[in-house]
C-alpha cells in the first residue's frame, strides 16, 4: 500500500481527482473502457467536481456504485443524489452511470440485477479499474460494517446489509473489491487517525483492514495521518 498525505481535505480532493483521471486514461487507451467505483462522502463530493475538471476521456467511462442507502429517488441520504449533482459538469451521460436498484422491493434480487449489470460492463467475474473506498471512524469502509454479516459474503459481488445508522444498504463485497485492479483510499479528518493507523496494518478486526492492499493507494490529510505513517 503506499500512502501520500497532503495538506488537507482540498489537497487531497483535487489529487484524488487526478489519480483517477490518469487511470482513466490508462485503461481506456488498455481496454477501451474505464469502469469506476465511487463511494460517498464530504471529500469525495470534492473530489468529484475536481474530476469534472479533468481531462478524461468521459465517453469511455462508466460510474458504478460502491454502496447506497436505501431511500427515494432524489433523497439526501442517497448518495447517487449527491454523485450526479457533483458530476453535473461532466459529460457523462445518464447510460454511464449505474445506479443501485435500492427502490425496488426485493432488494436481493437488486443486489443479483446490479451484480449482473457489473458482468457487463467489466467481464465475468467483473473486474473493475479503480474502486473508490472511505473509511469511517469504526473502521468501515463501503458498507463493509462492523459485525454485519456482508463482512462473511464470498459468493456475490453484491449484497445487502441490516440497518446502519438509520438506513438498510447495498454494497459491493470484499470478493469484487478485492479483484479491482487499483483501490483508491480518501482519507481525511482527525477523528480517522486511528482508524488509518489500523488500515496501513491490514488489522482484520475492522472491516477495512481486510481490503486487499497489493494496488491500493491511500491519499490522506495531515489531521487523518496525525498518527504517524510513511
Amino acid at each position: 500500500m503506499e500512502m501520500r498525505v497532503l495538506a488537507d481535505a482540498d489537497a487531497v480532493a483535487a489529487e484524488a481527482a487526478r489519480v483517477i483521471a490518469a487511470h482513466a486514461h490508462g485503461a481506456v487507451a488498455a481496454r477501451g473502457r474505464f469502469v469506476l467505483a465511487v463511494s460517498g462522502g464530504r471529500t469525495p463530493w470534492q473530489m468529484l467536481r475536481a474530476l469534472a475538471g479533468e481531462d478524461v476521456p468521459w465517453s469511455g467511462v462508466h460510474l458504478v456504485q460502491v454502496d447506497e442507502r436505501v431511500a427515494p429517488a432524489g433523497h439526501g441520504d442517497r448518495n447517487l443524489t449527491a454523485l450526479r449533482e457533483s458530476l453535473a459538469s461532466a459529460p457523462l451521460s445518464a447510460g454511464q452511470m449505474y445506479a443501485m436498484p435500492v427502490e425496488q422491493g426485493d432488494l436481493e434480487e437488486g443486489a443479483r440485477s446490479y451484480a449482473r449489470a457489473l458482468e457487463q460492463i467489466a467481464g465475468t467475474p467483473p473486474v473493475l479499474d479503480l474502486v473508490h473506498l472511505g473509511l469511517g471512524t469504526d473502521g468501515h469502509t463501503a458498507s463493509l460494517v462492523p459485525d454485519s454479516p456482508a463482512l462473511h459474503v464470498v459468493d456475490q459481488d453484491v449484497t445487502t446489509t441490516g440497518v446502519y445508522l438509520g438506513r438498510r444498504r447495498m454494497t459491493l463485497t470484499y470478493p469484487l473489491i478485492n479483484r479491482a485492479r487499483a483501490i483508491l483510499w480518501v482519507v481525511t479528518g482527525a477523528d480517522k487517525a486511528a482508524m488509518l493507523t489500523r488500515l496501513h496494518a491490514s488489522d482484520p478486526h475492522i472491516p477495512a483492514g481486510r481490503v486487499s492492499q497489493q494496488h491500493a493507494l491511500v491519499l490522506a490529510d495531515r489531521a487523518a495521518a496525525a498518527g504517524g505513517h510513511p
